[in-house]
């Protein structure tokens, strides 16, 4: 399989909008959920405690189903370096993530699962989780290379640093099959190791 096998250039699907600021990465997985065993059952309670708290939370919403693109506020997936967080939200569906900001670390963990997180102006940020709310049902395209966003007729810039975006979009963001791809050259130049080949 070759790097361009894992490409996230492009993404399109409908949107899901999670208004708020600061919304951490306890509120997107709960800690109690920190102990399974595998990250498989994770989607399913992605926003376990907000939902519970509030029966109009839009990942209780049946209009949203099947959606792919999260539309976030400022500093979303701040708080503690938990993997569930983005492991939950892309085993729930979602592929990409738009918002004002994000927390260093859940930025980092989401690239390495092919999830890119782009950053909106706050003004193209209202506007998308207001229209996307008025039209659930509208396709929401995010492209990583052009970094852009489009709903409806309306283009929107949308950033994402340099070195994660060129991950994205050249296919070797992941990590792992980045190391499988080079698995005969690894083993070549262990062979060459007398630290290696001496025992």
């Amino acid at each position: 399989m070759s790097p361009t096998d894992y490409t996230r250039t492009r993404l399109a699907g409908r949107g899901i909008p999670v208004t708020g600021n600061d919304i951490d990465t306890d509120r997107i997985i709960p800690a109690r959920f920190l102990k399974e065993v595998t990250f498989e059952t994770m989607g399913e309670h992605a926003f376990e405690d907000a939902k519970k708290q509030n029966p109009e939370h839009p990942f209780n919403s049946p209009v949203y189903k099947g959606a792919s693109v999260l539309v976030v506020g400022q500093n979303f997936g701040c708080g503690s370096s938990r993997e569930h967080a983005p492991q939950a939200l892309m085993r729930w569906g979602i592929g990409a993530i738009v918002g004002g900001s994000f927390g260093e670390i859940f930025f980092g963990n989401c690239v390495m699962l092919g999830i890119p997180c782009l950053v909106v102006t706050q003004e193209d940020l209202e506007f998308l989780q207001r229209a996307i709310s008025r039209s659930p049902q509208e396709i929401v395209s995010v492209d990583v290379e052009k970094q852009e966003v489009r709903f409806g007729d309306r283009v929107i810039k949308a950033t994402m640093p340099d070195g994660p975006r060129n991950q994205l979009v050249g296919g070797t963001w992941d990590s792992t099959a980045v190391l499988l791809e080079a698995g005969a050259s690894i083993e070549a130049t262990a062979k060459k190791l007398p630290y290696v080949a001496g025992f």
